[in-house]
């Protein structure tokens, strides 16, 4: 299984950025797909999941900012980012699972980094 993220990058605070996670190597369609981020010296945390069914959850950090999205033609999952501030800035990194990935996580993928400037 391969997932490889793509998208992050230098971001003005209040501006937007779309991450892409494409998934080659698995069945898309019978996973759940999320992301997780990781802020220097600060725990993994979960960000987002879209299901196989498309139902989606987010952290409260990141309610009404951010939109998670999977197109299954293209094995790809999407992660819009808006209104971005200091505290989002971390390495994004997309998982995808059987069950519900905050509960566990089959594949990871190799990060990208997000940087918001002030």
């Amino acid at each position: 299984v391969q997932l490889q993220a793509s998208g992050g990058g230098l971001v003005q605070a209040g501006g937007s950025l779309r991450l892409s996670c494409a998934a080659s190597g698995l069945t898309f369609t019978r996973y759940n797909m999320g992301w997780f981020r990781q802020a220097p010296g600060k725990e993994r945390e979960f960000v987002a999941q879209i299901t196989w069914k498309s139902s989606r959850v987010y952290a409260d950090s990141v309610e009404g900012r951010f939109s998670i999205f999977r197109d299954n033609a293209k094995n790809t999952v999407f992660l819009e980012m808006n209104s971005l501030g200091p505290d989002d800035a971390a390495v994004y990194y997309c998982a995808a699972g059987r069950r519900d990935v905050r509960l566990g996580v089959t594949d990871w993928g190799q990060g990208t980094l997000v940087t918001v400037s002030s």
